[in-house]
């Protein structure tokens, strides 16, 4: 079957899922720039969950811009994906909500990590659906930036119960290891 009810379905799921973190962002009573600053650790959690929802859609993009079809394997395995993305706005709000205590940042962390494991099992069913010497399977090539993410999410978890400060830069490492363009789709579409 096509894929682009499924990339039309995810885009509109990915919609809703930054629009509800947005509507979780809540104006401060006064008028002065100083009333501002007691968001500050709320803009936080809202800026770096918008740039996992973000990395998550992009890469979803390049995923299937390789994709030649789906079948109904991969429709189960994309919305595994979007349930744990749909998380993302519940974890960030109970993290920003407690002031970045240990069990908050460690639920957060348990979120990303079942994003990524979800987004794993996703490329694997694609690229076992495309086959092995697909372009998607060239592409993806052994994952090392998924694989890293996953050890750091575990131990970011791990770490959440002793020092939560530690753990969040742990995950900010993650987001800018994925926000630095991978320029692995780009190549393989150039060479075809």
């Amino acid at each position: 079957m096509g894929k682009e009810r499924l990339t039309a379905f995810t885009d509109g799921v990915v919609a809703i899922i930054i629009t509800i973190m947005v509507l979780e962002l809540k104006v401060p009573h006064g008028v002065e720039l100083r009333d501002l600053i007691p968001m500050a650790p709320v803009f936080f959690s809202y800026l770096l969950s918008f740039v996992y929802v973000g990395i998550y859609w992009n890469n979803h993009h390049h995923m299937l811009q390789l994709a030649t079809s789906v079948n109904g394997a991969i429709l189960w395995a994309n919305m595994h994906l979007l349930f744990w993305l749909s998380m993302v706005p519940f974890a960030t709000s109970w993290m920003d909500e407690n002031h970045f205590a240990k069990a908050p940042v460690s639920l957060y962390g348990f979120v990303l990590i079942m994003n990524a494991v979800a987004y794993t099992i996703l490329m694997t069913l694609m690229i076992a659906h495309e086959g092995a010497d697909s372009a998607l399977a060239r592409a993806m090539g052994r994952d090392i930036k998924g694989k890293l993410s996953l050890a750091l999410y575990a131990a970011a978890i791990a770490l959440a119960f002793v020092q939560p400060l530690a753990s969040l830069a742990l995950y900010v490492t993650v987001a800018a290891i994925w926000f630095v363009p991978d320029r692995r789709v780009e190549r393989v579409v150039s060479d075809a």
